[in-house]
């Protein structure tokens, strides 16, 4: 076992640096590659991957994905079918999800077409919320393009404004909150508006299996998306500025601050001082 996790590593290598005449080599000599789970990492959304989840470059483990990863795709996954194909679903389908919800793939300038590969070989189209909770909308609308489903969240979040009327209307109270964290987090005021008009709380954690973030309030990603308006509408409607992450326990106002402290582009920071200014007169409930 030592020895193929050596290969498995020599091959994951192979894969960064481009080399697909080493990783043909490397897969010809032990077709077990396929279908080995690595050892690490044991934890997280990438324990145990196989090799096809390291085209994905998520987790990010350079700035950028071979030029030729397209290629090298194409190439697992033929060996994959070939040799692990009781394995294939499950390969291709969480593949799909880390290159959709990856920002290496995007800023490669390759995230649609490695999606277009993994899609036209079967994998799942779906995980649209994961890529919008990664910034990533031109990933969520090739996967909507493609049949994924049109829930309220990511009607909002891709500007489909035809759909949010009647999705609103069947909406139950989760697709409400997942609407709201989405539209918090993309800054889009007139949609926070138009979701706490009924009067719903907004002092409420996502569920993780709701794909979004779920470590936060809505407030909180509305700071982050450096919208003083969406800040503005939820402290009007009771947002609670006392309330934590649950990741670095910081309350709103310490995400403000952080942000303007970090920001280097100058019309960015100034976005987030004057919410750090409104936050501060604010008085917690």
């Amino acid at each position: 076992m030592a020895g193929l996790q050596s290969l498995f590593q020599k091959a994951v290598e192979a894969i960064d640096a481009g080399d697909i005449t080493s990783l043909q080599k490397l897969l010809a000599q032990d077709p077990a590659l396929t279908v080995m789970r690595s050892h690490s990492p044991p934890e997280g959304y990438f324990s145990h991957p196989y090799l096809l989840w390291f085209i994905a470059g998520n987790p990010v483990r350079q700035e950028r994905l071979a030029v030729n990863i397209c290629e090298i795709t194409k190439l697992i996954i033929r060996e994959v079918k070939q040799h692990a194909a009781e394995s294939f679903r499950e390969q291709i389908d969480y593949t799909l999800g880390l290159v959709a919800t990856g920002s290496v793939p995007r800023e490669s300038g390759v995230q649609i077409e490695l999606m277009d590969i993994l899609i036209n070989e079967g994998a799942t189209v779906s995980n649209v919320i994961g890529a919008l909770a990664h910034g990533n909308k031109g990933a969520a609308q090739h996967l909507v393009n493609k049949g994924a489903e049109l829930t309220l969240a990511v009607a909002i979040c891709l500007e489909i404004s035809s759909q949010i009327p009647l999705l609103a209307k069947e909406s139950t109270i989760a697709d409400r909150q997942l609407a709201l964290m989405a539209s918090s987090f993309y800054g889009i005021p007139e949609m926070i508006q138009l979701l706490i008009s009924d009067g719903d709380d907004v002092n409420f954690y996502l569920q993780k299996e709701s794909g979004f973030h779920s470590h936060a309030t809505a407030l909180h990603q509305a700071v982050f998306s450096g919208s003083l308006e969406a800040v503005k509408i939820l402290a009007g409607a009771g947002a609670d500025l006392t309330l934590t992450d649950k990741i670095y326990n910081g309350t709103a106002l310490g995400w403000a601050k952080h942000m303007e402290a970090e920001e280097t582009d100058e019309f960015k920071k100034r976005k987030y001082t004057e919410i750090v200014t409104f936050l501060s007169t604010q008085t917690p409930i």
